[in-house]
């Protein structure tokens, strides 16, 4: 919470020096420290004065933001390399596969192939 800075001490004084009684002066003085106090937490609550943010807070945040959003940049392109070389292993893969069973149906496909010819030659 926020105070107000008041020389009681000197506003009591003039208060005297124009006239007032010692118990006046100390009456005004509490009660225009009391109001000016209130004033001043009204004017903080109106006004959010106790969460202003400043331009150095501001850029602050911006430093931290460019920061967070570099990182993230680099951890992206690190997920992206990594699903890329992902990618690419899975490709070699169906392909090797393929190749075995194109090689395997190749070979089967001789066979039978081969094993009808014997038939027919044999039929002779």
């Amino acid at each position: 919470m926020a105070t107000v800075t008041f020389d009681t001490h000197e506003f009591v004084k003039r208060l005297k020096g124009v006239g007032f009684s010692e118990e006046q002066a100390e009456i005004l003085t509490d009660l225009q420290k009391t109001t000016a106090q209130n004033t001043l937490e009204q004017a903080l609550h109106d006004y959010d004065l106790e969460n202003i943010t400043s331009k150095k807070d501001v850029e602050l945040l911006e430093l931290n933001l460019k920061r967070d959003i570099k990182q993230l940049e680099i951890d992206l392109k690190k997920d992206i390399e990594i699903l890329r070389l992902e990618t690419k292993r899975d490709i070699a893969e169906s392909k090797a596969e393929l190749i075995r069973w194109v090689v395997g149906v190749g070979i089967l496909q001789t066979m039978l192939i081969s094993a009808l010819l014997l038939k027919l030659s044999g039929m002779h």
